[in-house]
């Protein structure tokens, strides 16, 4: 008996130690009684379920959940097939719901999602559909989130990932991009052509400029010198001929200053006109003064040699 009682205070200790149940963070159990929702249980709390009665029906994350739908055949207005799949980013606000609104909300979703899509592409033709992709995310967002706002589900976010058209018009499109690719390269070129003359003609004009500055300077440089030159050869004959004149006044003082007579007079002349007569002239006019006295020179040197 007493084993006996042992064992029974200690499996009674197990089943309570294994009712009792702690929710881990982010996460939520829904708690059926009797096969009939009881409850949900959250985060924070210490909970214990009466055994063989109640029971944890679904654990629901409330983590945002990313689905990534496979790709989806729909029409634009200008009936052209496409091909588009789409990326759901929702998050469940309410585990009841969630567990008992809908079977399988995953695959209802999908689903939603899909029909909603060849709706809103039918009204688009194929260039709107190719350059409306946030127009058409946001169309898609609010339709779904409010279709499941009864399982307990909010779509925060719908997102294209992919836009497939046929082969053909996959062709044209890349052949449409090649040549506006090509064009752009022609406009940079022609740009770059362009500031390139733009350059070299402004570089042309900046060296014509600067070699006329050059030649200018040059110029004015070459005047200067001139001009230089000019003012100091004028002042070496103002020198020159100030010089010659101080000395003429100065023997003319001299000659004053020592009573020179006639002869002395004659002689000087006969002395510059010996200066005179040195050149290569053929005719020299003698004044009469002059020829007196060359004759009274003559007329000694004569009476010198009879002497002799």
């Amino acid at each position: 008996m007493y084993y006996i009682a042992i064992i029974i205070i200690v499996a009674l200790a197990a089943l309570v130690a294994i009712n009792i149940r702690i929710v881990p963070q982010s996460k939520a159990f829904v708690v059926e009684r009797l096969g009939a929702y009881y409850t949900t249980w959250e985060t924070g709390k210490i909970h214990y379920k009466i055994p063989f009665i109640d029971r944890v029906a679904k654990t629901v994350s409330l983590k945002e959940h990313v689905v990534d739908f496979k790709p989806q055949p729909v029409i634009t207005k200008d009936n052209v097939t496409m091909q588009i799949d789409t990326v759901v980013f929702f998050q469940i606000t309410d585990p009841k719901l969630y567990t008992y609104g809908v079977e399988s909300p995953i695959s209802a979703i999908e689903n939603l999602t899909a029909t909603t899509l060849r709706n809103i592409i039918g009204e688009l033709e194929l260039d709107s559909t190719l350059t409306s992709r946030d127009t058409i995310n946001t169309k898609i967002r609010v339709i779904l989130d409010e279709a499941t706002d009864p399982w307990g589900i909010k779509v925060n976010r719908v997102e294209l990932k992919n836009i497939i058209p046929p082969k053909e018009i996959q062709d044209a499109m890349e052949k449409q991009m090649k040549a506006e690719r090509q064009r752009r390269e022609a406009i940079l070129t022609a740009e770059g052509e362009k500031q390139s003359r733009i350059l070299v003609a402004e570089g042309h004009k900046e060296s014509k400029i600067l070699e006329a500055e050059a030649e200018k300077q040059a110029a004015i440089l070459r005047a200067e010198a001139i001009k230089e030159s000019k003012i100091r050869e004028a002042e070496g004959e103002s020198i020159a001929i100030k010089t010659v004149q101080t000395a003429t006044a100065e023997a003319i003082k001299l000659l004053n200053d020592a009573n020179a007579n006639d002869a002395v007079i004659k002689l000087k002349a006969l002395e510059a006109f010996e200066k005179a007569a040195d050149g290569q002239a053929t005719k020299i006019i003698i004044p009469s003064e002059i020829q007196s006295l060359a004759g009274l020179a003559e007329g000694v040197i004569e009476s010198v040699k009879d002497v002799k």
